[in-house]
Order: structure tokens, then sequence, then C-alpha cells
């Protein structure tokens, strides 16, 4: 139904309502009266138009999730892009803490050729896809990316380029293109990968550091920052996706996850305001607790400066604390263990010998945030366990100390096993902790002020969320559908 048809039934509708006449139309049937065509015919024609539906409505975009936290396995979790036409595949790292998109290009120099994940690198070639194009200085989204600093310009070659250090000493450098992003969409229990959108992101002729080595190469980096070169915010900007994306990161040796463009909706989610003005996902962290008991620590110890600061970050593998809260936070740690249990250093790490479950040892932590929203911290949460001494496991503080630092960053090994939700539009971060094994409700809710909630059913460790999925329609759709059904009853 157009929307002029749909406006005509509402206002015969009214008009029916306010006057009780009777209204005369003349209908005709969709379905022939012959019987002469297929039902493969019919599912085709139903099949196209909730196409069109899909088109219209945007859905829930969702990526797939590989990799765990486990440094001693993989230490990353990554997902899959389609870029190009024709389509060519690739594996990125999810990074909440930085802006940018960028993959490996053709005639990269110092880019890993194969990878210990068992992965197939790719390199993209633009001069090999017939939708892609290059951004040139004068180009409004280069403009937008040097003031984020994610870009830069060479009046040399008209050519927008980038250079990006990361704090393990690695780097990579390039230059942007635009071309299509290949969407797996997922609507009314089914997925649709006919879904595209024009996006800016790096095409990268350098790498250098750790990114050079093959043992955990991946072929790029996907950021998720808030800033106008990060694909969450062009999808958005397009009316394709909202401002708004989750993940829930498993935890255990399979790893996987989910990843979506929308909100997943939780009743237990507890919010935190962002930090306004900020470059990363700044939270305002006010103390630490062990067993119930705030540390002594100076809440402007937390606090967010130019060198301060409390930071989410799904591109740091472990944790990190201010350098003046890292000795309390252990010592508190160590206190509240049985003296029964053996303590030991290991290269410069607070390590414990156990023979019993973590958790019946170890106290819960809490991260206390602004507003009240409190991050609770299994034992899992903050040690990671290392090897086995004479029948006990080593158990190791995971929160990592980096002297004459004052920034506090939340990695993988504190957002892992929880929903994470990246609200952008209200300039706030929430987090529940949660089997992400388990179904999830999504709502995607764009410029069209439309809901949808999907549930992921059963999902695999490695798998996304397009598994089993069944919707329930909120919102104009149901709407438009109740509208529709009052006024075939109500006049035939």
């Amino acid at each position: 139904m157009t929307a002029a048809a749909f406006a005509i039934s509402v206002a015969l509708l009214a008009a029916a309502v306010d006057f009780g006449s009777a209204a005369s139309l003349t209908l005709e049937r969709a379905f022939p009266t012959n019987h002469g065509v297929e039902l493969s015919q019919l599912r085709a024609r139903d099949m196209a138009r909730h196409r069109r539906m899909l088109q219209s409505s945007n859905g829930v975009v969702d990526f797939p999730v590989q990799g765990t936290f486990d440094p001693f396995q993989v230490g990353l979790y990554y997902t899959k892009v389609q870029l190009g036409t024709p389509p060519v595949e690739f594996n990125v790292q999810i990074d909440t803490g930085s802006d940018v998109l960028w993959v490996s290009c053709t005639s990269c120099n110092g880019c890993p050729q194969t990878s210990g994940l068992q992965i197939q690198l790719n390199f993209f070639n633009p001069g090999s896809s017939s939708t892609s194009s290059s951004i040139s200085c004068s180009d409004q989204r280069c403009k937008n990316g040097i003031q984020s600093s994610d870009a830069s310009c060479s009046s040399q070659n008209n050519q927008c380029s980038y250079t990006f250090q990361y704090g393990d000493g690695s780097g990579t450098s390039g230059y942007y293109v635009s071309d299509m992003m290949h969407l797996n969409t997922i609507f009314e229990g089914s997925v649709t990968t006919n879904s595209t959108a024009p996006v800016v992101f790096g095409c990268s002729n350098q790498q250098t550091g750790d990114l050079t080595k093959s043992d955990r190469a991946v072929d790029g980096i996907f950021g998720f920052g808030q800033q106008e070169m990060s694909v969450i915010s062009q999808l958005s900007s397009q009316g394709i996706a909202p401002r708004v994306f989750s993940h829930c990161l498993k935890g255990d040796s399979s790893g996987g996850g989910i990843l979506v463009l929308g909100e997943i909706v939780e009743p237990n989610i507890v919010y935190t305001s962002l930090v306004a003005a900020q470059p990363h996902y700044n939270l305002n962290l006010q103390s630490i607790s062990v067993n119930g008991q705030a540390l002594q620590i100076d809440s402007s110890v937390f606090a967010t400066s130019n060198n301060r600061g409390t930071i989410v970050d799904s591109g740091t593998t472990l944790a990190y604390l201010a350098e003046e809260a890292y000795d309390p936070f252990v010592n508190a740690i160590t206190a509240a263990i049985p003296q029964t249990v053996r303590t030991v250093v290991s290269k410069g790490n607070q390590c414990y010998l156990i023979t019993a479950s973590v958790t019946d040892i170890f106290p819960q932590v809490s991260l206390n945030f602004a507003g009240g929203a409190s991050m609770i911290l299994r034992p899992q949460d903050y040690l990671i366990q290392q090897n086995s001494i004479g029948g006990a496991a080593v158990w190791c503080i995971g929160f990592q100390e980096i002297q004459g630092q004052g920034v506090t960053i939340l990695g993988d090994l504190v957002l892992k096993d929880k929903i994470v939700v990246y609200d952008l539009a209200g300039q706030r971060i929430g987090w529940v902790n949660y089997d992400c094994s388990l179904s999830v409700n999504v709502s995607a809710t764009t410029g069209t002020g439309r809901s949808e909630y999907v549930n992921a059913g059963e999902i695999g460790g490695s798998t996304s969320l397009r598994d089993g999925l069944k919707l329930r329609k909120t919102g104009f759709l149901a709407f438009f559908v109740h509208l529709t059904l009052i006024y075939c009853f109500g006049f035939l």
C-alpha cells in the first residue's frame, strides 16, 4: 500500500467513525479468481514486497563475531565486512577505541600475507571495484576527518590520507576511498545481504610494529568511534542505521558473540553518561569497591583531563588502571582472600596459586560511575589464568599498570560476558552482565521513529544474530497493519 493510499484509508476510516455514514468502495482482488498463478509466483511476489519493506524500514544490521579475549589464544575479537563491487570479504578487529575502518590494500608495505588465526587475508584493490572512488582534499568527508584528526591532506596529490599510531607502538598509513559496504540486515526473522551503503574507509599501504606480525594478523581494524569518519556515524547520517550499537562478547574459550547496529534491550542494563567533547568513549569513574568497601583513592585520579580519564576500548585485550589506583586495588584483592592462598610475583604481576574455584576465593569488585551505575566484576573479569605449578592453577591480576600514566582503560577482560550498549544519540553507555550465548532483543530506531525487536534465539559462539531469528514489530508498522485490517473488515 502506498503512502497516498494509506492516507486515504485513514481519512475514510475517520469519516466513517465521525459521521456514522456508510462508505462504498471499489476493491480489486489481489488473488486471481481463475487460480492461474502458481504459488511459487505468489511467494516470489510477496518476497519482493518484503524486500521493499526492508529497504524502507532498515531492520537490524548484524555483524558476525569471532575471536576471544584470552591473550594466550587470540587476544582480540574480529568481524567480517564485505567491500567493493564485486564484494571482497575482510576480517577486521572490532575497536571502539578508534574511529576509522581500514583494510590492507594491494602493494602494501609491511602487511602480513598469512595469519595464525587460520583465516585468509585479503587485499583491497580499488582498481578492481567498479564502485570505488578516491577521496580528494576538497571532499567534505575529508574535511570532517581533518577536524577529528582522522585525516590529513597533501597539496601535492590532492589525496585524502591518514596515519595512525596505536598504543602498542604499531602504526598504519594510507589513503581514503569510497565504496560500497554490503550489509547483513535482519528483518522478520530472515537475513538479506542485498542491502548496501556507500562508506569511506582507509586503504592501508604501510604497516609497522605488531601489525606486521602474522601470528594474530587480520585484514584491518573496524573503528567504532563516534567521530564523523566512523562507519556507525556514516550509516546513521544516511538513515540506514541508528546512532547506537551494541556488543556481547563471549568470554569462554570458544569466543565469538554478538555485534549489532542497534540497542540491545535488557531490563537490568544500567547507563552512565559519556564525558562530553572527548574523542574516545570516556566515562566518569568515581570509585572502586572490593567486597562492598570503597578503596581509598581520590576521585580526581579518574577524572577526565588531557592525560587522565577512563576509556572503554574493545581494541584493548586486558585492562589498565591509573598509576595511583593500581597498588590500592591489588592490595585490596590480596587482603580479601584467605591467607592460606600462596602469592607469587610473575614478570611483575601479582599472581596466586589456586587449587579451588576462583569464584569461591576472590572478592567481587565494583566499578562505580556517575549517576549511580556500577559495573560488577567477577573474579574472571579482573584475573587471568596463566599456567599451573604443582597441580595449582596460577591466576594473575589482569589489570595492568602503566608507569607514569593516569589513564584507566576498560578492555576486553572487563567487557566480555556483558551486554554493552553505546548510545551515541543519547551520549551514554550501558551494560549488564550476560551470557552472550543466549537470546537478545534489539531495538533499531532510526530517523523514521520506528523500532524493531529481534529475538536471536540460540546463537553459537562464533555466529551472528541471524541464526533462528524472530521479529516482534512495534511502532509505525504495527499501527499500519492494524489500520489496514480495520479498513478491510469495516468496509467489505
